[in-house]
């Protein structure tokens, strides 16, 4: 089901408590209180932002793709688009989206994941998993890696076969498309700008995306 509910934001950069600039292959973890909103830019288009959202006052009761899907019945996120937990309780709601259309179904990429789809010789790699596991230890105890659960991949497209595979197809995104979401408890973000060098979709090139937070 295609769906493209492009929506502009009133927000303001100059208003924002919090600007920071994540580069191809960085990762990035942060805590947002009730009410406030989250801004991921995709600075140069076709670029995948992994992330990941936890409660932060329970952080085993992380995003989930299933109870999400199920709630909204759809298998894209956009504008509207709650985002719910294991418990289903919501996370975060898309408030703003001038891509218009994310996936939830990819997951992220990882060195096993990487020769299976390119070349044993890729195992090496970096990877959106390995960067994940780089934050959740660089955080504190209370995140570990059986808190890694199937990702958002915010600016990817990955449009769902006939037969009911995946593919991986070139980007709906471009250079300054963003996605607003604002936070419905106290969440904990996690973001690996994905650094993925096999996949056409971006070009063999990797870019940076922006992060911008709002108060309440």
């Amino acid at each position: 089901m295609a769906v493209f509910n492009r929506v502009e934001s009133e927000r303001s950069i100059e208003n924002a408590i919090y600007n920071e600039t994540i580069l191809a292959g960085d990762g990035w973890m942060h805590e947002l209180l009730p009410g406030q909103v989250l801004r991921i830019v995709d600075l140069e288009g076709n670029q995948a932002a992994d992330t990941l959202i936890y409660n932060a006052d329970h952080p085993e009761d992380h995003y989930s793709a299933v109870a999400t899907v199920a709630a909204q019945q759809n298998i894209y996120l956009t504008t509207g688009s709650v985002l719910r937990s294991e418990s289903g309780n919501k996370l975060m709601t898309i408030v703003a989206d001038t891509c218009g259309r994310h996936d939830t179904l990819g997951g992220s990429c990882s060195a096993q994941s990487n020769t299976v789809r390119y070349a044993h010789e890729k195992l090496h790699m970096h990877n959106c998993r390995d960067t994940f596991m780089l934050q959740l230890a660089k955080y504190d105890e209370s995140y570990t890696k059986r808190d890694l659960a199937p990702n958002i991949n915010f600016f990817m497209n990955v449009p769902v076969t006939p037969e009911g595979g995946l593919e991986f197809a070139d980007g709906v995104s471009a250079p300054g498309c963003y996605v607003e979401l604002r936070s419905e408890c106290r969440t904990m973000v996690l973001i690996s700008n994905c650094p993925q060098l096999n996949n056409p979709c971006n070009a063999y090139n990797p870019t940076p995306v922006q992060v911008l937070i709002w108060d309440k």
